[in-house]
């Protein structure tokens, strides 16, 4: 680490950085979605179910880093606007299936211009986001990997 920095100011912390910026990013999101109807929590559990549809709840909530309290609420309301369905598996009681309605496939077509608006508004090249978007998820798996164990905590 360099002498000259102060890594206890603010604007010197990578965590300051990643936050704060997801939160712009967030912001940047509400005016594309809205007219969709959709909340950005919403937004990303439907790029996942549009990749692959039929998922279970907890496979859905590991490709988002979503815990089920969290999730659970978040596919209700999806499920009350006719988006999509949670069935319980016929092989095991315990694991439900999230299943994108005809509405939740349609409404792929309606998202399309979002991501093509969002790299407009950011200001970068499609290469430059490209670039940015391997380098945080390198970082998150660096993150992730590096974590102490919850249960030798």
């Amino acid at each position: 680490m360099p002498a000259h920095v102060d890594w206890l100011q603010l604007d010197n912390q990578v965590c300051f950085a990643l936050y704060s910026t997801s939160l712009a990013m967030t912001k940047l999101y509400k005016p594309l979605l809205a007219p969709l109807g959709l909340t950005y929590p919403q937004y990303l559990a439907f790029l996942v179910l549009w990749e692959r549809d039929g998922l279970t709840v907890g496979e859905l909530g590991e490709r988002l880093f979503l815990d089920s309290g969290t999730l659970t609420p978040l596919l209700k309301r999806m499920e009350a606007a006719g988006w999509l369905q949670r069935q319980r598996a016929a092989d095991d009681e315990r694991r439900v299936i999230v299943s994108l309605t005809p509405e939740g496939r349609a409404l792929r077509q309606k998202a399309r211009s979002v991501p093509s608006q969002l790299a407009q508004a950011s200001g970068c090249s499609v290469g430059e986001l490209t670039d940015l978007t391997q380098r945080l998820q390198q970082l998150r798996q660096q993150l992730l990997d590096d974590a102490p164990d919850a249960a030798h905590a």
